[in-house]
């Protein structure tokens, strides 16, 4: 069943289900929501779908318990195939090393508003992924910047500035990790305001687009440490760059 493409251009959705009036009911409300729906019967068929690219979905939907091919082989087989994130489904608890192996799991019945809900986290976690990876092309300090601050201060100066920001991060780093472990949302938001606003203002670029992402997302705090590791490599980056540009 293919469901029909609406003006809200929602993400294509795999329906993987054996039980024939689950599957139905299941696509026939996320296509009058907006979805574009694919369905299967079973896990085989949906892998023949993907192999032949007659279906390119950005959400898997797929029942945890189902005869033939499924629970955690048919998620191992769906993740070589697809970059979607994978959703069990069920009636009842699954197992628990199916709701492990997947992204997550909605219990039957379940309405196009959770879908929509568990789509937008995945999306969160996707954009905050890719924007705080630090590019080798990405510049540790605005060059402009620092030109700017050379012409008004010596060079001594200059470096003072920078050895202080990179102390500072050193500092920052170990507030964030407490704030991380303790599950402290207002207090990463606040480190990451001041880390951006600091490194800002000293055109450290990478430390800065860092801090305004842990300000920005700091509720997000399965990504956190991942976003720390991130700032860790910038603040070494500015390290070696002060190294290089104001040698000892």
């Amino acid at each position: 069943m293919l469901g029909l493409v609406t003006e809200r251009q929602l993400p294509t959705v795999l329906l993987i289900d054996d039980d024939l009036v689950s599957r139905e009911v299941i696509a026939t409300v996320l296509t009058m929501n907006g979805y574009t729906v694919h369905t299967a019967a079973e896990g085989a068929t949906a892998l023949k779908l993907l192999s032949a690219e007659k279906c390119l979905p950005e959400v898997i939907l797929m029942d945890a318990q189902m005869p033939g091919l499924s629970g955690t082989q048919l998620i191992t087989e769906l993740r070589a195939h697809s970059n979607a994130a994978i959703v069990a489904i069920s009636a009842s608890n699954p197992p628990d090393e199916v709701v492990a192996a997947a992204d997550s799991f909605l219990l039957k019945p379940f309405s196009a508003d959770a879908v929509r809900k568990l789509l937008d986290g995945h999306r969160r976690q996707a954009r905050l992924a890719a924007d705080s990876e630090l590019s080798p092309n990405e510049p540790v300090v605005n060059p402009e910047t620092l030109a700017q601050l050379r012409e008004m201060m010596p060079e001594a100066a200059v470096r003072e500035i920078y050895a202080a920001i990179v102390a500072d991060l050193a500092q920052r780093q170990s507030a964030l990790e407490a704030a991380i472990a303790k599950g402290d949302v207002a207090g990463v938001r606040r480190i990451g305001h001041a880390i951006s606003g600091g490194c800002g203002m000293a055109g450290a670029l990478q430390a800065a687009r860092l801090g305004a992402l842990l300000e920005a997302e700091g509720n997000q705090l399965d990504n956190n440490p991942s976003l720390l590791r991130d700032l860790r490599a910038a603040a070494l980056n500015l390290e070696r760059m002060l190294e290089a540009e104001f040698p000892a």
